[in-house]
């Protein structure tokens, strides 16, 4: 989120896109999954990509979604970044991640959606 002043006025921009997240694919899934990061070890952005299926109460068009949660945590469990925090209509998604800012070492992702949670690790070298 960024806030401003140009000329003589306020602005407001929402950049929920930060580290890019982008649907790949309309092609319902038919049960959730987290892929491996890709590269592995990377340095310094990799590309995760994950799978919604259609569940209960969410409908194909995107009208309502399941709540995710993409969360980047360092080595001691300390939440480094979010990358994914909203409500996802059933597809295949890709997140891009971008440690230009963080130490070389090994990182886990892990999503939450629905009932599901998985957690993967990824190595970041520079």
């Amino acid at each position: 989120m960024f806030v401003g002043n140009t000329k003589g006025g306020l602005y407001f921009y929402e950049n929920w896109d930060v580290f890019g997240i982008k649907q790949i694919g309309t092609e319902i899934p038919e049960k959730f999954a987290l892929y491996q990061n890709y590269p592995n070890p990377f340095n310094p952005i990799t590309k995760i990509t994950f799978q919604i299926p259609l569940l209960r109460g969410v409908d194909a068009e995107g009208r309502r979604g399941v709540y995710t949660v993409m969360k980047v945590y360092d080595i001691l469990g300390r939440e480094a970044a979010v990358l994914v925090n909203e409500q996802l209509s059933p597809g295949t998604y890709e997140v891009s991640f971008d440690a230009s800012n963080y130490a070389s070492g090994m990182y886990f992702y892990r999503l939450a959606s629905g009932n599901y949670v998985e957690t993967k690790r990824m190595i970041l070298l520079k």
